[in-house]
C-alpha cells in the first residue's frame, strides 16, 4: 500500500509529474488504510510513503509506524516500510527512527552535481545538491544499501555514466535509474544514452568481476527479462494486485 501522504512539496523539479497542492492525507485516512492493508489475510505487507515529499507529513509517518505497531499484536501479520524522499528534509533525528523501525529509504538524486541542479530546484530556483550531499553521509551511516533513484533527461544523458559512477565512490550500492520519456529525445541524445550505457557496461562487468554488491536497474532488469522468459510479468507490480495507491482523500487506486 503506497500511502500518498500529500500532492505538496518544497521542490520544483522541472520533469515532475506530479500536481502539487496542499492536499495532505489526514489521521483516519492513515489508520483505515493501514488497518485495510492488516486484514489482506498476509504475512507480510508493505507500506510505502510517497508524496510529493513525505517529509512535510513526518508526524504521519509516526503516527502510521506506531498504529501498525499495534495492528501487528492484533493480526498475524508484520509491516514493512519504505520511502521515496528529495532528502532534503531528513536530519539525524528521523534516520535514528527509521533504523529502528527498519523503513527502507529511497534517496532521489540525479548523479553529478550538474545534472542534478539542472533540474531539481526549489521552489525560489535554488539548486539542492549541496543540501542533498550534506545529508548523504548520515542516511548511508544508517542504511547503507538505501537505493538511490535517478531520472535521465536529455539534457543530463551526458553525465549518466558518470553520476552512478560519483555516487558509487560516495557509498551507494543499489541504483534505480529511470529515463524523462516526456523529455524532448533527438536522435543525437538518444546515440548519447547508448555510448552512456557502453561505459556503464564496462563498468558493470568489472564490479561483477570483482564481485561487489551491486544493483543497476536498468541491465538488472533486462537480464531477468531474459532469464524469466514469459514469466517475467510476474516480476513487475501487477495492476491492482501486488500495489495499490491510496490518495491524501482516501480514495483508491490500482
Amino acid at each position: 500500500y503506497i500511502l500518498h501522504l500529500t500532492n505538496d512539496c518544497n521542490l520544483s523539479c522541472s520533469y515532475c509529474y506530479v500536481c502539487q497542492k496542499q492536499e495532505y492525507m489526514d489521521s483516519a485516512t492513515v489508520r483505515n488504510a493501514a488497518r485495510l492493508a492488516a486484514r489482506q489475510d498476509q504475512a507480510t505487507v508493505g507500506i510505502g510513503f510517497f508524496g510529493g515529499e513525505p517529509m512535510l507529513c513526518r508526524d504521519r509517518i509516526y503516527e502510521a509506524v506506531a498504529y501498525c505497531r499495534e495492528l501487528e499484536r492484533e493480526y498475524p501479520v508484520r509491516f514493512d516500510f519504505k520511502m521515496t524522499t528529495n532528502g532534503t528534509l531528513l536530519d539525524r533525528e528521523f534516520l535514528e527512527f527509521s533504523s529502528r523501525e527498519r523503513i527502507m529509504i529511497a534517496l532521489s538524486c540525479d548523479g553529478t552535481q550538474t545534472a542534478h541542479d539542472m533540474h531539481r530546484r526549489d521552489r525560489q530556483g535554488h539548486p539542492t545538491w549541496e543540501r542533498l550531499d550534506a545529508v548523504i553521509p548520515e542516511l548511508l551511516s544508517h542504511h547503507p544499501y538505501a537505493p538511490v533513484m535517478m531520472t535521465v533527461t536529455p539534457e543530463t544523458v551526458q553525465w549518466y555514466a558518470q553520476g552512478v559512477q560519483e555516487l558509487w565512490e560516495k557509498g551507494f550500492h543499489y541504483f534505480i535509474c529511470s529515463l524523462d520519456y516526456s523529455g524532448d529525445w533527438s536522435d543525437r541524445t538518444v546515440r548519447i544514452l547508448g555510448r552512456q550505457y557502453r561505459v556503464l557496461a564496462k563498468w558493470y562487468e568489472e564490479l561483477t568481476r570483482r564481485e561487489e554488491k551491486f544493483y543497476f536497474s536498468p541491465f538488472e532488469l533486462k537480464i531477468a527479462s531474459h532469464i524469466h522468459g514469459e514469466n517475467y510479468c510476474h516480476e513487475r507490480c501487477e495492476l491492482g494486485t501486488r500495489q495499490v495507491s491510496v490518495a491524501p482523500d482516501g480514495r483508491i487506486y490500482p
